[in-house]
């Protein structure tokens, strides 16, 4: 009969449980998948037209549905004429400061023609954040809000909304 020591026995209970923790927390997260093309619009309010860095062609861009320990893939493709990178405001980078987006800062931005992949685990937040260009006055159109729910299979820590409407204020130019 194979006979362990006593701390071989610990850690190994420690191994085993740790497995079991991250297993069952992995199970309930996904992978949610998103890509921005930013590119110069035609845009027309108030009866004039000019043109605006968009994502996808929104004003503001596409609003990001994820759940605290999804993680989040966005591709950024710039086909504008002007570098950019992308800031998850307010989302906290754990381990991946390259993923946070500002420009000249954490990463260099995503250049005209480029593409950057954002990658990163939504860890222990939810409610409403935002994203935005981070390189110049990019930031005044590219950006969108962020709607982090509860894991699956848990409830907020509040009375749940009876309906979602997120609402992005911003200058279109």
């Amino acid at each position: 009969m194979f006979m362990m020591s006593k701390s071989y026995m610990v850690r190994f209970i420690v191994v085993l449980f740790t497995f079991i923790v991250l297993r069952d927390s992995l199970a309930w997260a996904d992978l949610q998948s998103y890509t921005f093309v930013l590119e110069s619009t035609s845009i027309t309010r108030l009866c004039e037209t000019y043109s605006q860095v968009t994502v996808n062609g929104q004003l503001p861009g596409p609003t990001l549905y994820v759940r605290n320990g999804d993680t989040l893939n966005v591709v950024v493709y710039n086909k504008a004429q002007h570098n950019a990178s992308i800031h998850w405001h307010g989302v906290r980078q754990i381990r991946t400061a390259w993923a946070d987006g500002p420009g000249y800062i954490t990463q260099c931005p995503i250049q005209p023609g480029g593409k950057f992949t954002y990658t990163f685990t939504i860890i222990g937040q939810e409610g409403t954040l935002w994203w935005h260009a981070h390189v110049s006055w990019l930031r005044a159109t590219v950006h969108g809000a962020m709607v982090i729910r509860p894991k699956k299979g848990s409830s907020y820590p509040f009375t749940q909304p009876h309906a979602e409407l997120p609402i992005v204020l911003g200058n279109g130019k």
